[in-house]
């Protein structure tokens, strides 16, 4: 099964071609350019040096959140509008799941703590043990306090290893607190396409007018709705 995955949750963009368990090749983006101008030309040129073509593709996936509200969008669009012109299924994965295959080089046992920037001093966040070469997952997904997550942990006796762009914030917190923990380094930190297609294998496949994003709480947007609702 050849697979086009991509990933557009947080600041860095990617896309993976990946065939029968095999990675065909990726590229990844950290510019800081919106993924609405980056994300599907860097698809298409990746698809273009593999000698293919979007409609090649068996099987479109993407990171369907949580993560930036507006990167989310794009990338979850950009499969539905692929899956549909080529008539093929698509497949959208936790971005927390994607990521804790990052993780896996930590080493058999490894907690893996996946955490993504969600602002307010909170993180998107999951955790995963490295069981058999994969990452099991410990807990859903969720959106929880810095304060809270090193709770957890400390109370658990678990030493974790960070991945994800909110890594650092949660290091320095950890850090602050004596707190032993592995800060994944920079090229195993980022979201990655190829962790979505990892996660991908294992996952239901749909078709692109079912695949819908998961943002797990309220954008600024409508919770500042809700607060004037409730005052007025």
């Amino acid at each position: 099964m050849l697979m086009l995955a991509l990933e557009s949750s947080a600041k860095a963009a990617s896309a993976a071609v990946f065939e029968d368990g095999k990675l065909l090749g990726v590229t990844v983006e950290n510019s800081g350019l919106t993924h609405s101008r980056t994300l599907l030309p860097m698809a298409e040129d990746l698809l273009k040096n593999c000698e293919l073509k979007s409609g090649d593709a068996d099987l479109f996936a993407v990171a369907q959140g949580p993560g930036s509200f507006t990167g989310v969008r794009i990338g979850v669009s950009a499969v539905k509008g692929l899956a549909w012109a080529a008539q093929k299924p698509a497949c959208g994965v936790s971005t927390l799941g994607a990521m804790a295959w990052n993780g896996v080089a930590a080493g058999e046992g490894s907690l893996i703590c996946c955490c993504m920037d969600a602002r307010r001093n909170q993180v998107y966040n999951a955790l995963f043990e490295v069981r058999s070469g994969k990452p099991e997952r410990l807990c859903e997904d969720r959106a929880v306090s810095v304060e809270a997550l090193l709770e957890e942990l400390q109370s658990n006796d678990w030493k974790p290893f960070l991945v994800g762009d909110g890594a650092e914030l949660c290091a320095a917190a950890f850090k602050k607190a004596d707190f032993d923990y592995v800060l994944a380094p920079e090229n195993l930190r980022h979201q990655s396409a190829w962790g979505v297609a990892m996660a991908a294998q294992e996952a239901e496949f749909v078709s692109g007018d079912q695949l819908q994003p998961v943002y797990l709480r309220l954008s600024q947007a409508e919770r500042e709705r809700q607060a004037r609702l409730t005052q007025n």
